[in-house]
């Protein structure tokens, strides 16, 4: 059980509340897609969740455990757990695909291993396990900067998971992505959430929110308009985003 409550976030000289007073209550395992207009809130609510925006106020469970208690950035040792994907993910394109995944769980144990690149027998095969897992073992050994976008995005789902993250935020992880590496993109995500439990919340147009996600969470002016779970949006209910 995850529970977020009283999240708010509040920026610049004019106290501008960016998201305001959010309380939700999900499960491992759901896939939740987000939705609303252009500057709603959407990426700042996927931030604080994964631990990248500090809470002006709010409270922070996962599991039971307490990872906020009254706003602030929360607890270190959360912060492998909560994975924040961009639109565009940060990978080193003249690394191998392989090698990406492997920089950020050496980066997770030993500052020593990450300066000589010594990588122990049991990263390296939970890596290709993973990249084996998401259709991406023959591109192991391939530069980023030579793999597509939807390529690229499973590369940063691979590199969150071996780093033991449990929440993915993905922020528009299909931008610009064509029909084909979105539908592997979002499989590849739900796939996650009923197979290894884990649990997505990914900003996405409406449609595709309705098609792959479990659940939907309408954001419009910083803050939680509809909760809906196990149904398409009715005429009135898209109204209010």
């Amino acid at each position: 059980m995850i529970e977020v409550s009283q999240l708010s976030v509040v920026a610049g000289a004019d106290k501008r509340k960016i998201i305001d007073q959010v309380h939700l209550r999900f499960e491992q395992g759901e896939m939740i897609g987000v939705v609303g207009p252009s500057g709603s809130g959407k990426s700042t609510l996927l931030r604080c969740l994964a631990l990248r925006t500090p809470w002006t106020t709010g409270r922070y469970t996962f599991e039971g455990k307490e990872v906020i208690k009254s706003g602030g950035r929360g607890s270190s040792e959360y912060r492998s757990k909560f994975a924040y994907l961009e639109q565009s993910p940060e990978l080193n394109l003249q690394k191998t695909a392989l090698k990406n995944v492997l920089i950020g769980q050496a980066g997770q144990t030993s500052w020593i291993r990450r300066l000589t690149g010594s990588i122990r027998s049991d990263d390296y095969m939970g890596a290709m396990d993973e990249l084996e897992k998401f259709g991406l073992l023959d591109k192991a050994h391939v530069q980023a900067g030579k793999l597509s976008g939807g390529e690229r995005q499973r590369v940063a789902i691979c590199r969150a998971l071996v780093h033991g993250a449990k929440l993915i935020a993905a922020d528009e992880p299909v931008i610009g992505l064509d029909k084909y590496a979105t539908e592997k993109v979002l499989t590849t995500l739900k796939e996650l959430c009923t197979n290894d439990k884990s649990t997505v919340v990914a900003v996405l147009p409406l449609e595709l929110a309705e098609q792959y996600c479990t659940r939907i969470w309408g954001i419009n002016e910083g803050r939680l308009q509809w909760d809906i779970k196990g149904r398409r949006l009715t005429q009135e209910e898209k109204q209010l985003i």
